[in-house]
């Protein structure tokens, strides 16, 4: 086994496992995890056992990033065990229990946000190209997508009040269906509202922002025992221009921040002709660079690892191990990697040269970004750790992290 380990072929199931602690690099980690997944996609129950037993022993939520990585995909693989295989035996006492799920307050989420750019690249890459596409609009609409509860909108209305000639009228829609996952705010989304209303005042910048339900004509679930899926719920907001209240004159903006990846890969098609229908000026997409919706267990885990590793390894510059903030991004990437690995039909994102193909196919155009929409992006990185840098992909901008990709943005219009 361990001349196995050393060997970079593929990946083959042998009937037992051996560790020796001189081999806790990155890659012999990797050919850990990925025989613990042949063997659980094997229903090798006896050699999946012994893997994680292994990696247990190397997994570590204190440890350095690639331990804190294990550790996480542990937990996935330990609850894909659970759910496919039954609980092996001693599986419960292994892995770090998952940071709970807290609830933030506006303060503790502009924090979190704050930490690292993984956030805030999205919002400068992407206001930057609204700015521009709205240029001398007197009316813009903004149907917001996105996964943080609207912190990407006080540095854009910032922008607009700053606009020669003075500042356009602004609405902002949100649905009320989003994804379950985190951060998780203790604050409706009607307060919200009122908080950036007032701050938009402040600028001289007339804000209306709305909530809206899911349709009430939405096609019912074909079985009543199974709620309507996140695809389907936001399909039912979509495909309603008359409660999106859609107006003449307006400049229509949809911006999908760190929210594709919650639709099912089988359904983003559907959801961008959705898109597509309500004739927008601009769309915006921002996500995160990886391919993890493979029906392959072990290409999804190697591609867990080779990717997450990134935000473990860049919170190690931007906090103390104690930090609040830190804690919880990381207890963040744990639930994406867990929902990934442990689970059938939760969030899997794409790259950001797949998400290109299929806005292409879909019919959208690249809008690409300008000089200044760089500058801006390269100021703000200005203020984290030298690690962090940004990069043109074809007409995207993109996130990097030592080099290493890791969030993307485009810009589109209906071609």
């Amino acid at each position: 086994m361990e001349q196995e380990l050393r060997s970079s072929g593929p990946v083959r199931v042998q009937s037992s496992l051996c560790f020796s602690g001189a081999l806790v690099d990155g890659p012999r980690i990797q050919q850990l995890l990925l025989h613990c997944a042949a063997a659980l996609e094997s229903n090798d129950v006896t050699l999946a056992q012994q893997a994680m037993w292994v990696l247990n022993n190397i997994a570590s939520s204190q440890g350095d990033p690639n331990q804190r990585l294990t550790s996480s995909l542990l937990r996935g693989l330990v609850a894909r065990a659970c759910r496919t295989c039954g609980s092996p035996r001693g599986a419960g006492s292994m892995a770090a229990p998952l940071l709970g799920r807290r609830v933030m307050s506006v303060t503790e989420l502009a924090d979190y946000v704050d930490l690292t750019p993984w956030h805030r690249f999205g919002f400068t890459a992407s206001n930057g190209a609204i700015l521009r596409a709205v240029t001398g609009r007197d009316a813009v609409h903004v149907v917001d997508l996105g996964a943080t509860r609207c912190m990407q909108w006080p540095t854009l209305i910032d922008a607009l009040s700053k606009r020669p000639g003075g500042p356009p009228a602004l609405r902002i829609t949100v649905p009320s269906v989003r994804p379950a996952g985190p951060p998780l705010v203790g604050v409706s989304d009607a307060e919200l509202g009122l908080r950036l209303a007032n701050f938009a005042k402040s600028k001289g910048v007339q804000l209306e922002f709305n909530v809206v339900e899911k349709s009430s004509t939405t096609t019912p679930s074909p079985s009543p025992a199974k709620p309507l899926t996140l695809s389907q719920e936001l399909a039912s907001v979509l495909s309603d221009p008359p409660a999106l209240g859609l107006r003449e004159g307006e400049a229509l903006v949809v911006n999908c921040q760190s929210w594709l990846r919650h639709v099912a890969p089988g359904s983003r098609d559907e959801f961008l002709d959705a898109v597509g229908a309500l004739d927008p000026c601009l769309v915006t997409v921002t996500d995160e660079d990886a391919d993890l919706d493979s029906p392959s267990l072990a290409t999804r885990i190697a591609g867990c690892f080779n990717f997450h590793w990134i935000l473990f390894d860049a919170l190690d510059t931007s906090a103390p191990r104690d930090s609040p903030r830190r804690l919880e991004h990381e207890a963040a990437v744990g639930q994406k990697i867990e929902s990934v690995v442990g689970a059938d039909d939760s969030e899997r994102s794409e790259s950001g040269a797949r998400l290109a193909e299929r806005m292409r196919r879909k019919g959208f155009a690249a809008v690409g970004f300008g000089e200044v929409e760089v500058e801006e992006v390269r100021q703000l990185l200005s203020e984290h750790a030298t690690g962090w840098g940004v990069k043109r992909e074809e007409d995207m901008l993109m996130l990097t992290w030592k080099g290493h990709a890791a969030v993307f943005t485009t810009a589109w219009a209906p071609n």
